[in-house]
């Protein structure tokens, strides 16, 4: 199979979908790599890396788009900035395209990869089983982010995180409040700990207080009905506006008490829930700082805006977007990974057959035939759903 990897142009990228130390991981696939000249420049790998691992090099878009029968992606080729991709009308009929094409958030691109004919698989759908594991790219990029969140705090946090006894006196640690325990959340939690901060924790799901407190962080629990707040899948489920009304008003004390808080807590394919008001801020140590991860899903701080650094009163509020990217060397390592671990067992386990049995091609498949394909798809864009092969 010819694999194209096509140079990332989304807004803000830097990753790269293939690096060249999975190349030759592909190579025992059966997969023939090329990649567009300079897709890997911005993460730090050179067209000569790719060369040296076996890959080839094709000078230009359209001509890769021609070549491959599969290209992988890292953003999505749907939309780019709420408009179509210019990259659709290089699609054909019966190609295959691989990356995060946000699915749950972005329907109608879904609709519009799918009037081009190809097949779209969505690495976003891969199932939370310990089978999928090596192929969870959702979860090895929110390492980063929660990682990367704690730096961007203590840059902007006008004192230090650990304890200090010294001659001139002791300064007492910083107060860190992390909001949602998923991977992003446990990252954050582990990387502040690390650099010597008292940190607290909350996540709507009360079966994660035993991870929190095995990284060091006091689990804040409130007084809330939480048994539904979890999907099969592992992820938090949305709840009504009650619910978060009542949440904010225990979170009020929380939030003022801490130097730092880093929110984390997305829905998948959902608005992220508002957590943090104006009136939480005001509340806030002055110099406070809010990292709010979920800013690309509209955030959970009532006050952030998206892609800015703002102060509200005397508290900074960060909203960064796409924060993978700005790790991109290693970010692009761990996301290669995760894909060629996918293309490995898809190839082998057919992505392209009409009826897949294996749970995690099923999953991800998106658009097959010029079809939409994917249930929760079809039940956004309000299409019925699809009667199965050889059902009358």
């Amino acid at each position: 199979m010819i694999v194209g990897v096509p140079k990332d142009d989304f807004p803000g990228e830097r990753r790269v979908a293939m690096v060249p130390a999975a190349v030759q991981l592909l190579a025992k696939a059966g997969v023939d790599l090329r990649v567009e000249a300079g897709a890997g420049q911005a993460a730090g790998f050179s067209d000569a890396d790719y060369v040296a691992k076996g890959a080839t090099i094709v000078a230009s878009r359209d001509e890769l788009f021609a070549q491959a029968e599969l290209l992988l992606t890292v953003r999505a080729l749907a939309s780019r900035q709420g408009q179509p991709s210019p990259d659709l009308a290089r699609l054909r009929r019966g190609q295959a395209l691989l990356g995060l094409l946000d699915p749950l958030g972005d329907a109608a691109g879904m609709r519009r990869l799918a009037e081009t004919g190809v097949t779209a698989i969505a690495l976003e759908l891969v199932p939370r089983s310990t089978r999928a594991q090596s192929m969870d790219v959702l979860s090895s990029m929110a390492t980063l982010v929660g990682y990367r969140a704690v730096l961007l705090a203590a840059e902007a946090l006008p004192r230090i995180f650990p304890m200090m006894t010294t001659a001139a006196g002791t300064i007492r640690p910083a107060r860190v409040l992390v909001i949602g325990a998923g991977v992003a959340g446990l990252q954050a939690i582990a990387t502040a700990k690390r650099l010597g901060a008292v940190v607290e924790a909350y996540d709507v799901r009360p079966a994660v207080k035993e991870q929190v407190e095995s990284l060091g962080a006091r689990f804040v629990e409130l007084p809330l009905e939480t048994k539904a707040a979890q999907d099969a899948g592992g992820y938090a489920k949305a709840q009504d506006e009650e619910f978060y009304r009542r949440q904010r008003e225990l979170m009020a004390q929380v939030v003022a008490r801490n130097d730092v808080v880093i929110s984390t807590a997305a829905v998948p394919g959902k608005q992220a829930p508002v957590l943090v008001t104006r009136e939480m801020l005001q509340g806030m140590p002055h110099g406070a700082v809010v990292v709010d991860v979920a800013a690309e899903q509209g955030g959970n701080c009532e006050a952030t805006r998206p892609g800015e650094r703002i102060q509200v009163g005397g508290v900074t509020v960060i909203g960064p977007l796409n924060v993978a990217a700005s790790l991109p060397y290693d970010a692009s390592q761990m996301y290669a990974r995760n894909v060629a671990s996918f293309l490995a067992h898809a190839l082998k386990n057919g992505f392209d057959s009409e009826t897949p049995d294996d749970d995690i091609v099923r999953e991800t498949r998106v658009t097959r035939g010029g079809e939409v394909v994917h249930a929760r798809v079809r039940e956004a864009l309000g299409l019925p759903a699809l009667v199965p092969a050889g059902v009358a």
